[in-house]
């Protein structure tokens, strides 16, 4: 698949965003009150700075933008509208929360509330990302058991990080935040390297033979190519990207992700040293988000001359 980079930023700046959201949302319910109304608010802006800015570019991609209001309508069918439709429903408690929780309005007793239905609103949309890629069959490495869990903690460690970051630039590191970042970090590297395994291992069983239905008599190879030039589907389904640049690409990413835990590490003597982590982290997810679309195959590949998908 051809890396569209407004996905891309799409599903790295909303989910660091959402896990950023998510784990303000635990703080509000756990210790009340922001420590300032400056660092509570930095904090919501941050936050929904990057929700909003990923929210919009997901727009970039599409033909016709001004019509991405109507795909909310069809959330009985869609995760891509279930998604639109919880993103638009978060707003709303989110930003009430961030009054409440940062100070700007006296109303302490909403605090707890108002953090959990953010957590449980962020969290059921970077679900709702998560299954838009892996409820299609057609796309072998998408349809699977780690795309979800790998979406949903990658979103919880660059929030998290950012998390750390913030309270560091504020004089207020605890060694809690440090070692949470880098326990969700390590989960991250963990699941990832799952995921690979587990695409690199799976049967392509996504054939010619088995598309005609011919493969009872043996091998079936094409008597010629459907087109005599590039056409919008090759294009987009059928960029491919080198088996050892991918490998190059995962090596960045799984040492992205133990110089970030490193880093978060180092913030216990020197604070600052969160925010480094926090960027490392970043760029992991931006990394590792251009290989799982460079790497996905869709099944229309067939028609062009692939063996297998």
């Amino acid at each position: 698949m051809h890396p569209a980079y407004s996905v891309i930023l799409f599903t790295t700046a909303s989910g660091a965003g959402y896990g950023l959201l998510a784990l303000l949302g635990l703080t509000g319910m756990s210790h009340g009150q922001a420590s300032s109304i400056a660092f509570g608010v930095a904090a919501m802006i941050v936050s929904l700075g990057l929700i909003t800015a990923g929210l919009l570019s997901s727009t970039f991609h599409l033909g016709h933008p001004e019509r991405a209001w109507r795909a909310l309508s069809q959330w009985r069918t869609s995760w891509l509208s279930r998604e639109g439709v919880v993103a638009v429903l978060a707003f709303g408690p989110a930003l009430f929360f961030g009054l409440v929780w940062s100070g700007l309005l006296e109303a302490p007793t909403l605090i707890a509330p108002l953090g959990a239905l953010s957590v449980v609103l962020a969290v059921i949309t970077v679900f709702c990302t998560g299954k838009i890629y892996s409820s299609l069959a057609t796309i072998r490495a998408w349809n699977n058991g780690l795309t979800v869990p790998v979406y949903l903690v990658f979103g919880l460690s660059t929030g998290a990080s950012l998390l750390a970051a913030l309270t560091a630039l504020f004089g207020n590191l605890p060694a809690f935040l440090v070692y949470l970042s880098c326990l969700l970090l390590a989960l991250t590297l963990a699941l990832k390297l799952a995921y690979w395994r587990s695409i690199d291992s799976a049967p392509r069983t996504h054939t010619i033979e088995a598309a005609t239905g011919l493969g009872r008599i043996g091998r079936v190879s094409q008597w010629e190519v459907p087109h005599t030039s590039a056409n919008y589907v090759q294009t987009e389904m059928g960029y491919a990207v080198a088996r050892k640049h991918a490998r190059k690409l995962r090596r960045l990413v799984v040492l992205a992700l133990c110089l970030a835990i490193g880093l978060m590490l180092a913030a216990l003597v020197a604070p600052l040293a969160a925010v480094l982590a926090a960027l490392v982290a970043l760029v992991a997810a931006v990394v590792e988000r251009w290989l799982f679309f460079a790497e996905a195959q869709h099944v229309v590949t067939l028609f062009y001359g692939a063996r297998a998908a």
